[in-house]
């Protein structure tokens, strides 16, 4: 049986939430491996409705959910979601819940530090979620992050912390702010420790146990392909790499274990925040298209921009990452259209391309190219086999795996666990 490793292809808000829910309830453990809490998965299981910004979707049915060393880790946003969903009747314990010790941790300066940027930045605002995520990741980088494992060293920090602080405090300085206030900092991490260390242990060695005891593990990516710091369109684009190689050395498993690559897909396409968007609809189409896909951020409650599907990004993310075959999700977003539209490429300045430039100038220029097709009138909502599914809505489908070129493996077609067509099973093959 393989492992699964499961990203966004376009970005973000594809339904990863509710696949990685279907998937996890066959898996042995589910791993995050990048991002932070500015990710928003939504489960919908019976009547139930979780939402999820940092903890694993395999969390929900008792899976064993571990936050892997790629993440980084606000605690006491973990906190507020652990008590969220305990309140909702799931169990969390250090049974079925895990945090890579050497996981980095979103600071409160670090959030000070976003708000700080995207206010002054005016029109150069990037739309960050300011949450801290892109700061603390500055500070991994830079060697300066303080770690889960630190918190239980906190009486051995002033070393790190003066790294932390005197680049903290220029940068405040430079904003009109006091230096970072050491003593909260630590009262902070004092209060908050002990809640994060009862979950925190060396993920890769128990990430390793589970693998040779035969489990199957299931990767889970947040945000999209297209937010990815190298790949996505820079710089409208989250802090870490979203593609699947990340799954490896964000979880202390190597590259030969991640298995399938699952690429969630919408059948339409949508963005939260600024950036290039080359089949955004401003019209009544994208209305309905929002209005009918619900389209509004998990976690920031942004109304999302929507447009066509867009074939080249998303065969240029699924060559990026290595997608095996695509999870189709919100099919029944487009009954009733009478005509439906795939874009499958670009004119920029006279000349045609097969791929979405590298240059936000050119991103920003790009005019597509669209496919027209026949729509359908019958519906799609909670279809579970290809004979439920209207004749042309089974054309589209085929359509756009030719386009991306890549398989199908599941539809989804209603955000209910189980209204799902099962293509080609990833634990399988």
């Amino acid at each position: 049986m393989a492992n699964v490793t499961v990203i966004g292809a376009q970005w973000g808000d594809e339904g990863k939430g509710k696949i990685v829910d279907w998937l996890a309830s066959r898996a042995d453990a589910v791993v995050r491996f990048q991002g932070g809490h500015n990710a928003g998965h939504t489960l919908v299981v019976g009547e139930q409705v979780y939402k999820l910004s940092l903890l694993p979707s395999g969390i929900v049915t008792g899976t064993l959910s571990i936050i892997g060393n790629g993440v980084v880790l606000d605690p006491w946003a973990l906190k507020a979601e652990i008590e969220k969903l305990t309140a909702q009747g799931v169990e969390i314990n250090a049974e079925n819940f895990a945090i890579a010790d050497n996981c980095p941790l979103i600071l409160p300066l670090h959030r000070d530090l976003d708000g700080l940027r995207e206010t002054a930045a005016g029109s150069g605002k990037i739309g960050t979620t300011g949450r801290g995520i892109g700061p603390a990741y500055e500070d991994k980088v830079g060697r300066r992050a303080i770690r889960v494992c630190d918190l239980a060293h906190l009486d051995a920090l002033d070393s790190q912390l003066d790294r932390l602080c005197a680049h903290h405090d220029a940068l405040r300085a430079g904003f009109g702010q006091p230096p970072v206030d050491r003593a909260a900092l630590i009262a902070e991490l004092r209060e908050i420790a002990p809640y994060v260390l009862q979950f925190a242990q060396p993920v890769w060695k128990r990430l390793n146990t589970v693998r040779k005891a035969g489990a199957r593990i299931l990767f889970e990516g947040a945000q999209g392909v297209l937010l990815d710091v190298d790949h996505g369109t820079y710089p409208f684009v989250t802090s870490s790499n979203t593609v699947s190689g990340t799954a490896a050395s964000g979880s202390g498993l190597g590259p030969s274990q991640t298995g399938f690559v699952l690429g969630i897909v919408k059948a339409y396409t949508t963005r939260v925040g600024s950036g290039p968007f080359p089949t955004e609809l401003e019209d009544e189409v994208g209305q309905r298209l929002g209005e009918r896909g619900h389209e509004f951020g998990t976690v920031t409650g942004r109304k999302r921009r929507c447009g066509w599907f867009d074939a080249v990004l998303v065969r240029q993310s699924c060559a990026i990452s290595g997608v095996t075959g695509i999870a189709l999700t919100k099919l029944d977003v487009l009954d009733g259209f009478d005509k439906v539209r795939i874009c499958t490429g670009y004119r920029l300045r006279g000349k045609v391309l097969d791929y979405f430039p590298a240059h936000a100038a050119d991103q920003a220029e790009v005019e597509p190219i669209y496919e027209e097709m026949d729509g359908w009138s019958g519906t799609t909502a909670g279809a579970r086999s290809w004979a439920d599914l209207p004749a042309q809505a089974i054309k589209y489908i085929q359509r756009v795996q030719e386009l991306i070129e890549t398989p199908v493996a599941l539809v989804s077609t209603s955000p209910e666990r189980e209204d799902t067509i099962l293509v080609r099973d990833p634990f399988v093959d």
